[in-house]
């Protein structure tokens, strides 16, 4: 990732019991007032820590959410659960593709919702994965490990595969993040894994993913094109203005969103819990030293901008501009986080209110940024949606 912006925010996010994150006001040095116009009901923070499990905590908390809309209890599901579920499929992925393919930690949302689909899925109580003696994920050693087992067997020193090739590596993930109880308890009940995702209540043919780019043609579906896609799921298309009127849509009609997107951008710091897309080439940014900024080089305005001791203008996002970034390698799927809300900063340009999953220190809204309406139309890689938050005359022209 690229070197976090500097900007000077504060702000805390209040927990109403463990389901809900409303904003405070904030401290009298800050640059941005934000004003919520929707927010949602979210579980508490969690942090993946040193593991690329970010599609699975972002979904996870997803799914929590959608729990929460149905009038479900509060529930802490497994983050580990569809991690220790995918390992094995990626590996035989990677091995039937004679290792032509995308193999590692990295996945998507579509991965959590088939994972519980063929496997079902836990209470965070039944299966954590914590089984190194960490109190949060730490995977840089069995990603390693298992990346050399799948390498060691499209090497095939015996000449062919051996039968029990995934016994093993499935005792390596078995290892590294614990074995799946086959049975358990939670309040007073039995369960399987799949019992309890049936006892959850959730539809998951409902959830579809939504993109916008225009190298596939618009109200069509195509597999996306990015390293983490390893199961080579399919995602829908819609244009850039259809894609932000479903997350606002979905929002202000009480769903949230699982959101694919960028982060290697000088514009998202955690530190300061934005993420935004200045222009520096806007007129507005000269103010009263229209002539200083004027003289400027590039890399003058670049570096007084990232300053942010102001709200500064924003880059308008268009689909070419979007696809430009895509086709260049600038917008790369980088990580996946949460959204459940809107707010206005003072000068009314919109945000949305984003849930991470990184933990709730060193950053001053205890785990949430505010990203703006550019960056998460530039930013995007796609969405996850219940479709029924789509509006109708679109789910008509997206064929669902």
């Amino acid at each position: 990732m690229n070197r976090y912006l500097l900007l000077i925010f504060a702000f805390s996010i209040l927990m109403a019991g463990s389901a809900s994150a409303q904003p405070q006001e904030k401290k009298s040095d800050s640059v941005y007032t934000f004003t919520t116009v929707k927010i949602l009901p979210a579980t508490s923070v969690k942090n993946q820590y040193r593991s690329s499990t970010c599609w699975s905590y972002s979904t996870i908390s997803f799914l929590e959410s959608e729990l929460l809309r149905m009038g479900k209890d509060t529930f802490d599901l497994s983050d580990m659960f569809p991690v220790h579920k995918a390992y094995p499929e990626k590996a035989e992925m990677y091995i039937r593709f004679n290792g032509k393919h995308n193999f590692g930690p990295g996945g998507a949302a579509h991965d959590v919702i088939n994972m519980i689909r063929k496997y079902g899925i836990t209470p965070e109580s039944a299966y954590s994965g914590h089984v190194i003696g960490e109190v949060n994920p730490v995977h840089g050693e069995m990603d390693a490990v298992l990346e050399a087992d799948v390498e060691a067997v499209i090497k095939n020193p015996n000449k062919k595969l051996s039968p029990v090739w995934m016994k093993g590596f499935n005792g390596l993930v078995d290892a590294y993040l614990g074995t799946i109880p086959e049975k358990f308890s939670y309040k007073g009940l039995e369960y399987t894994p799949k019992t309890f995702a049936d006892a959850l209540g959730l539809n998951l043919s409902d959830y579809v993913a939504v993109t916008s780019y225009t190298h596939h043609p618009f109200y069509s579906k195509f597999i996306i094109e990015i390293p983490d896609n390893w199961a080579l799921e399919e995602v829908y298309n819609v244009t850039m203005e259809d894609l932000i009127h479903i997350i606002d849509y979905s929002i202000m009609k009480g769903y949230t969103i699982a959101w694919g997107t960028d982060i290697s951008e000088k514009g998202f710091s955690w530190k300061n819990a934005v993420a935004i897309v200045p222009d520096k080439n806007s007129t507005e940014m000269a103010g009263s030293d229209k002539e200083r900024w004027t003289r400027l080089s590039d890399s003058e305005k670049e570096k007084a901008l990232y300053k942010f001791e102001k709200i500064v203008p924003e880059k308008e996002i268009t689909q070419e501009m979007r696809q430009l970034e895509f086709d260049n390698y600038q917008t790369t799927d980088d990580h996946g986080m949460h959204i459940i809300g809107i707010a206005n900063d003072q000068k009314g340009n919109k945000y949305y209110i984003v849930k991470n999953s990184w933990g709730t220190e060193g950053n001053p809204y205890n785990g949430y940024i505010y990203a703006s309406e550019a960056y998460v139309k530039l930013k995007t890689i796609d969405i996850l949606v219940n479709k029924n938050s789509i509006p109708e005359e679109l789910r008509k022209k997206m064929g669902l």
